[in-house]
């Protein structure tokens, strides 16, 4: 009898234990992801997944974090981010943990590590606390085979492109970014890309583009990306959308139909966007691209020879001026190596600290001088509000912050490193309710997990990987400014990422609980 009661006893007791979770997410307003209303349910989470919802005040856990008063959500995903490099050497990514993004897709704009076997090789060693997901990028598969010649590859080489792109997607990539605005991929036609697109789809994966022309020309390339999802049989995913200067103000009510329309006849168009009217890029976007053909040697040769630096000038003042600005003050350095102390300074003001006069040809030739010296990361003032704002209402729109992990008091960078999602949540839900709170956290969610195959991700269920964000609707907010960017988001009280409490009570605890994220081509 008493082997029995004892055998009893540790069944009742081995039961208990079973029921016991990692952490509990009690008291708060569960805000799904899926763009339901929010609900009042508690959250237990063991071994790295969400495992129960519901009531569950009587449960025990390791850990339990009292949400009253706070929006639990799925952890924020980012697809258009460009971590390379920092990844490693800043791998606890402060400033988008900081954020509420557990999650990002890295490798935009045509620029990509090559060998994805090897980076996520590189992740697994040093551990991040973001999850990580990559594309594979045009300009970077273009350059490994052509270098920076502006001509069509042979059919040979066209080859050898479209197999470093089908290498990359079996070994984990999500999908074909390009940046046709850069060297070398400006300097491609269509049906070269539409061969390495079809390369990608063949693995499920997606074509986002960084497309030719955000301003006079936004028309046309918005049709081309959305022909090489057509001819390529690929969703496509087009980067920051925007139209920018003066000229083209308003135009969104019109590229937002071309992508309406391109769906309603079935083919998959998404976009994204930064909630802010600048962007920030490389200072050799205001040089002519046909200067950067075959590498650094070729463009200082060019820049050496008078009458091909005048000829280059006037193209940038002409530019200017189809652009109706008056100067080149519109462009403020966020990063110039060559001399730090220009750091938060336009070019006009440059311009003026060099002695030359107050003219666009005296502009262009300092803009040239920084070329000459390494060029400059830049924050370009060319868009306008009303256009954000209809566009951050589409509903196939994702926010992104087109970012890379920070060094906190590192120059003066654009402050969308630091509050893309709690701008859209502080300012354009909260204060100006452009959007509802549920949409938005859609946006940031599920519907960039759903697009870029991360299949369990983005929402917050029974056997979803366990990328939590807990924060209070009231306070959350960006701090970081065009002035001075480096100031952390405010209003995420703790972010989860697999299950392992990464920010505690707003504070970065040190974990590196991310993992590496792959596509659905990816080889066993």
């Amino acid at each position: 009898m008493r082997s029995v009661l004892l055998c009893l006893f540790f069944m009742a007791a081995s039961q208990l234990f079973a029921q016991d979770y990692d952490l509990l997410i009690l008291n708060g307003k569960l805000v799904d992801g899926t763009g339901n209303s929010w609900r009042y349910a508690d959250v237990a989470v063991k071994d790295g997944k969400i495992v129960r919802i519901g009531n569950l005040k009587q449960a025990r856990a390791a850990r339990i974090i009292d949400a009253k008063d706070h929006v639990v959500a799925p952890g924020f995903v980012d697809v258009h981010t460009h971590i390379e490099g920092n990844d490693l050497r800043a791998p606890m990514a402060p400033n988008f943990i900081m954020d509420g993004v557990t999650t990002v897709v890295t490798g935009n704009c045509g620029g990509s590590n090559t060998d994805i076997g090897n980076y996520a090789f590189k992740l697994d060693s040093v551990k991040t606390s973001i999850n990580i997901a990559t594309l594979i990028g045009h300009n970077s598969v273009r350059r490994a085979v052509m270098g920076d010649s502006q001509r069509d590859p042979s059919p040979e080489e066209q080859k050898k492109m479209e197999d470093l792109v089908e290498e990359a997607m079996k070994n984990g990539a999500v999908g074909l970014s390009t940046g046709l605005i850069y060297v070398p991929g400006t300097y491609s036609k269509t049906p070269e890309v539409v061969g390495l697109a079809r390369a990608a789809s063949r693995h499920g994966g997606v074509y986002a583009s960084h497309i030719r022309s955000e301003g006079d020309n936004v028309t046309e390339a918005i049709e081309e990306a959305i022909n090489i999802g057509r001819q390529a049989s690929i969703p496509v995913e087009i980067s920051h959308f925007k139209v920018t200067y003066k000229p083209n103000w308003g135009r969104s009510v019109s590229t937002l139909s071309q992508v309406e329309n391109a769906r309603k006849e079935g083919i998959e168009v998404t976009i994204d966007q930064y909630p802010y009217v600048a962007s920030s890029t490389t200072l050799n976007t205001v040089v002519p691209s046909w200067v950067f053909s075959g590498g650094r040697d070729s463009v200082l040769y060019r820049l050496k020879d008078q009458q091909i630096r005048k000829k280059i000038k006037d193209q940038m003042v002409t530019s200017l001026k189809r652009k109706q600005l008056k100067d080149f003050g519109y462009a403020v350095v966020a990063r110039y190596g060559a001399d730090t102390t220009l750091n938060g300074k336009n070019i006009s003001e440059i311009n003026k600290l060099k002695g030359r006069k107050a003219k666009p040809d005296q502009e262009s030739e300092t803009i040239l001088e920084m070329v000459e010296n390494g060029s400059a990361q830049m924050v370009f003032f060319s868009m306008n509000e009303d256009d954000l704002r209809r566009i951050m209402q589409y509903p196939f729109n994702m926010f992104a912050s087109d970012a890379g992990i920070a060094r906190f008091g590192s120059g003066v960078p654009h402050p969308r490193a630091y509050g893309t999602n709690s701008k859209v949540l502080g300012t354009y839900v909260r204060d100006l309710k452009i959007l509802s709170l549920e949409e938005a956290i859609r946006r940031m969610t599920s519907l960039p997990a759903q697009k870029f195959n991360l299949n369990d991700r983005g929402l917050v269920r029974p056997g979803m990987a366990a990328d939590i964000v807990v924060f209070n609707p009231l306070t959350v907010g960006d701090k970081a400014t065009f002035s001075q960017p480096h100031a952390y988001a405010t209003g995420f009280e703790y972010v989860i990422v697999n299950g392992k409490v990464t920010s505690d009570r707003g504070t970065h605890t040190g974990e590196r609980g991310g993992v590496f994220l792959t596509g659905p081509g990816t080889k066993q």
